[in-house]
């Protein structure tokens, strides 16, 4: 069956007190979902309201986006952490977020782990297991969005849990289908006609379309586009139309998955 519906997913609600990140007011003319941060590597109580409050208002489906507890680093940093202590710092962040949308007439929908948490969760089966287990504890009927082809996918999956997969328009993969390090040359794409290019090859065939031209089949249903970067609403806006002019429709990730 011809793919016709897509989601765009967002990383928002990073801002901390009188610290400003991104334009998220912007953005959330956009995107279809957002994934919120809970407090420990960004974002802090007026600010996750405040993003509740206007994603609701433009019809935005909310995602928890919980991390390490890493202020300083912006949760960039590897942790240690027990399995134990993992899942409930997860619970604990989901557990905010829920607690602001209940407040703003809405309710959490995914959880998408932020940063150093989700690289090593789509790596290590083991930490991918303590994330999709903190989720099914909460609610079973939240959606995980993760990156496709990674551990935290198949963690998902063997935990029952409803997974949306993700690509993203500015990173490119490597050949066994993970995100190539920032630290090479060639991982992130700057520029709004590159990401544009890259999402729609990969949509095009139907899979991850990696550096050297490999395709490795999955399902997408959810680009991911960054928000923090100086261009990032010009890049979001050029994406979204020219998968509207490619006959994709654009719709929450609670239509998807």
């Amino acid at each position: 069956m011809t793919q016709t519906t897509i989601n765009l997913n967002a990383d928002l609600g990073e801002s901390f007190g009188a610290w400003r990140m991104g334009d998220d007011a912007a953005l959330l003319q956009v995107i279809g979902s957002a994934n919120i941060a809970c407090g420990f590597h960004a974002g802090d109580p007026v600010v996750m309201r405040e993003t509740v409050r206007l994603a609701l208002a433009n019809g935005v489906s909310l995602g928890a986006h919980p991390a390490f507890p890493d202020l300083q680093g912006f949760g960039r940093r590897a942790m240690q952490l027990s399995a134990k202590e993992l899942e409930a710092t997860i619970l604990y962040q989901v557990g905010a977020l829920q607690a602001m949308a209940a407040a703003e007439g809405g309710r959490v929908t995914h959880v998408k782990p932020h940063g150093a948490l989700n690289n090593i969760a789509c790596a290590n089966a083991e930490v991918a297991a303590t994330v999709a287990r903190a989720v099914r504890a909460l609610d079973r009927e939240l959606i995980l969005l993760a990156p496709a082809l990674s551990a935290l996918e198949a963690a998902g999956d063997a935990a029952g849990l409803r997974v949306g997969r993700e690509v993203f328009a500015d990173r490119t993969y490597q050949p066994d289908g993970q995100l190539t390090p920032r630290s090479q040359p060639g991982a992130v794409l700057h520029d709004a006609p590159a990401c544009v290019q890259h999402v729609l090859r990969m949509l095009d065939a139907g899979g991850i379309v990696t550096a050297d031209g490999q395709r490795l089949p999955t399902p997408i249903h959810s680009i991911c586009v960054h928000g923090d970067g100086p261009d990032a609403v010009a890049s979001a806006q050029q994406i979204r139309l020219a998968l509207e002019k490619a006959g994709y429709q654009h719709a929450p990730l609670t239509a998807l998955v």
